[in-house]
């Protein structure tokens, strides 16, 4: 195992939308790289489908202001206001800035940029809904991140590819740098650094029914917990409420922004009686929880009356094949069945972490109540918390998100490490990393990781996922204890230096694993239910003891100890969530 040393000032870690956008910032500005555990272009932003927001009101009457109590409203009062403030403010210049980039934006008739609907997105702080999403086809986030990365080509960003990053490096209270793994070679990569902003996406894989790549493994987040810092509302998880059922796949919300429909066992539109002023296109967590209940109370379809249908039918089928071509297509592929003319079985499937990384709004990563930053460290796109989404995003809000928030965090880095001086890296600096590797490769134990793996995303799935009760989370508890357990007899059949993905799996069922218990401990001690974290034991809201955002911290001994910091909130106080 050989071991490169590399000396940059600014270190990206992850080359989705948020990371791309910050390189964009820095380059030029620094001597900086970008480090990804995939080819750029693959990363999990390309999945993205529906579109991305902004007041444009290109379509019809609609403001930054309606879009900020939106984001609040649709976040359950648990968003800090000023970052919302900030993100829908400049949504309309970043929309724009894709466009000089290059984005190839559906258009109207008149040539503007065209917006359709989305769920959860108003007009008039809730009248009724305001077509806001501006997107391409149903591949908004596929064109974002092809037309980042040719910027990035354009301005001579540096990119290293596949290569996994393990440890961070903080010496004297700042960032000095990062440990990389070179999938390639089984080399390992020292990267010392003034700056490093970590853009390591989300940890779905956590759960057995996702629509997250097998990528999103929590790698950012989980090796800063390992360092101490301590993660932000781990027990708001999103589940998007059409995935292909059985497999997660995820079916835009788009379909439903062009009039698709939700129904039941009895041809019902059932999100009618749950919502019945945006239906269909209510917010994630509320749609989750109404499809649920349906099956719940025997409504659902098929022999274990376990999903539910997307109906397309009644739209135009020029209006498909224009608005829809993936997502069509993604229904003939994986169910052999035709959109146009064919019910589509659907089932909430685990989406998105509205918690992860705690930041300010400049990316800055911050360690407590008090906002105290370690100098160099950021964070941005869905590994961070800024908050943003609070206890529930809204779709559409994720792509602004990682623009907004890449682009403030890669110019704060790119201010931070004009001045800061160069770091000294210990000696030993992959050490750590070394000896994990090493463990893993030599374990004689008799456990999988696949097998672990799998049991830890069925007990997620079964005790943690969409309902919670006291009871689910303490069995959960448990669970994750005895597998915490099995993973320390993990084995590893691969010796090799070159690809060995049983190796990589390893490492990223270890970061699995800390983050899941992470979310449990949060999801237990919250004993209220607000956004995606519903409990059947306390089904209320409860805003004078929970209006306060989670800290879980995990401590030397490996136990996950839990503090708070309150919500920075302002005009839009909290209300009952009617849509």
């Amino acid at each position: 195992m050989q071991v490169h040393h590399h000396r940059y000032d600014a270190v990206i870690v992850g080359a989705g939308g948020a990371g791309l956008r910050a390189a964009i910032e820095v380059a030029g500005t620094c001597r900086a790289a970008v480090l990804s555990k995939l080819h750029p272009t693959r990363s999990h932003t390309g999945a993205a489908q529906g579109g991305m927001c902004a007041a444009l009101a290109n379509v019809e009457q609609d403001s930054a202001e309606w879009h900020t109590f939106d984001t609040v409203k649709g976040g359950d009062y648990l968003v800090d206001q000023a970052a919302a403030r900030i993100m829908c403010a400049e949504a309309v210049d970043a929309v724009i800035e894709l466009e000089h980039y290059g984005l190839p934006f559906n258009r109207t008739a008149d040539g503007r940029i065209d917006q359709r609907r989305f769920g959860g997105h108003t007009r008039n702080h809730g009248e009724a809904p305001v077509r806001r999403a501006c997107y391409s086809a149903d591949r908004t986030g596929h064109m974002i991140l092809q037309t980042l990365y040719q910027q990035c080509v354009k301005r001579g960003v540096t990119f290293f590819d596949e290569l996994m990053a393990l440890d961070v490096v903080l010496t004297d209270g700042r960032v000095a740098g990062v440990v990389a793994y070179e999938l390639a070679t089984g080399d390992l990569h020292v990267f010392a650094t003034k700056g490093l902003l970590f853009a390591t996406g989300g940890f779905g894989k956590m759960f057995k029914v996702t629509s997250n790549a097998h990528a999103l493994t929590g790698d950012g987040p989980g090796l800063l917990f390992r360092r101490g810092i301590p993660l932000q509302d781990m027990e708001f998880f999103q589940f998007h409420p059409t995935g292909i059922y059985k497999l997660g796949i995820l079916l835009s919300e788009a379909a439903r922004g062009e009039g698709g429909v939700l129904r039941n066992t009895d041809g019902e539109r059932f999100m009618e009686r749950y919502a019945p002023t945006v239906k269909d296109l209510a917010p994630r967590d509320m749609v989750s929880r109404a499809m649920l209940t349906e099956i719940r109370e025997g409504r659902g379809l098929g022999p274990d009356r376990d999903f539910l249908h997307l109906d397309l039918t009644h739209l135009p089928p020029e209006q498909i094949d224009a608005k829809l071509p993936d997502i069509a297509d993604f229904v003939r592929t994986y169910q052999g069945l035709e959109p146009k003319s064919d019910l589509i079985p659907i089932q909430p499937t685990a989406h998105y972490a509205m918690g992860g990384i705690p930041t300010n709004i400049d990316a800055e990563v911050v360690i407590d109540a008090a906002g105290t930053t370690i100098p160099g460290l950021y964070a941005a796109g869905e590994c961070a918390c800024v908050s943003v989404h609070g206890a529930n995003r809204l779709g559409t809000n994720s792509l602004l998100d990682i623009v907004v928030f890449g682009r403030r965090g890669g110019r704060a880095m790119a201010d931070f490490v004009s001045e800061a001086p160069p770091p000294e890296l210990p000696p030993d600096a992959q050490g750590e990393v070394r000896r994990r590797i090493e463990a893993l490769l030599a374990s004689p134990g008799g456990e999988r990781v696949a097998v672990v793996r799998q049991q830890l995303q069925e007990q997620m799935m079964l005790e943690a996922s969409v309902f919670r009760t006291e009871e689910s989370l303490a069995k959960a508890r448990g669970h994750l204890h005895e597998l915490r357990g099995r993973y320390g007899d993990v084995a590893i059949d691969d010796k090799g230096a070159v690809f060995n993905y049983d190796l990589t799996e390893g490492l990223e069922l270890g970061y699995l694993l800390d983050l899941a218990e992470a979310l449990v401990v949060s999801a237990r001690a919250r004993t209220e239910s607000r956004g995606a974290h519903f409990r059947d034991d306390h089904p209320t809201r409860d805003d004078a003891t929970w209006m306060r955002h989670t800290l879980a911290s995990r401590h030397p001994d490996g136990s996950v100890r839990l503090s708070y910091k309150p919500v920075d909130g302002g005009l839009y106080q909290p209300m009952e969530r009617k849509y």
